[in-house]
């Protein structure tokens, strides 16, 4: 069976993106060290845009084939004309008032944790939740992994890491590894 695995960037106070949904704050650039990193290690996660542009689009994919998003992490790739963000992927955005964009990309009205349910059970590659909080939130049961790409930065308030009710879930750390740039990945699992 695959995992599901909420993939993130985070603030160290717990954000992901700010009150807007905007994450422009978080530094990232094609030369930093934390692009490398992806590029290396997680090439699926950086957009099929940003592949394109960096002449790496063929690079196969080594953790995840698929992508679950929430409609606030979506829209920003489709107000500026990106209907279909991650290609190499297969690609779902859970919205109840949206209509499909793409044919690349399934639009999915229905309770998410069934239909994560059901792409956890068929074979393949784990299945990358991408965001966004309010998503993690409702797919908490369901996420076996968290790897957080903790920046060293702080934000004060914005869309937190998974919205979701005080219920403390321990979860149990696999690995810490410094990346650069003052970004540390960290690595949970569900505890049992």
């Amino acid at each position: 069976m695959r995992k599901l695995v909420y993939f993130v960037a985070s603030t160290l106070d717990g954000f992901i993106a700010g009150p807007d949904g905007s994450v422009d704050f978080f530094p990232f650039s094609v030369d930093s060290e934390l692009a490398q990193y992806l590029r290396a290690e997680y090439p699926e996660t950086l957009p099929t845009a940003f592949r394109q542009a960096h002449g790496f689009d063929d690079a196969p994919n080594r953790v995840f084939d698929t992508v679950a998003m929430g409609r606030g992490t979506y829209d920003p790739a489709l107000n500026v004309g990106i209907t279909s963000p991650y290609r190499h992927l297969r690609q779902y955005v859970f919205s109840r008032s949206m209509a499909s964009t793409d044919p690349q990309v399934e639009v999915v009205a229905d309770d998410p944790v069934a239909f994560v349910r059901a792409l956890k059970s068929e074979d393949g590659m784990d299945v990358w939740l991408c965001g966004g909080g309010e998503l993690a939130g409702v797919l908490w049961s369901e996420i076996d992994e968290v790897v957080v790409k903790l920046n060293p930065l702080t934000a004060g308030e914005g869309i937190p890491l998974a919205r979701r009710p005080f219920a403390p879930s321990p979860l149990t750390l696999g690995s810490v590894r410094p990346i650069g740039d003052g970004v540390v990945l960290l690595r949970y699992t569900r505890t049992s």
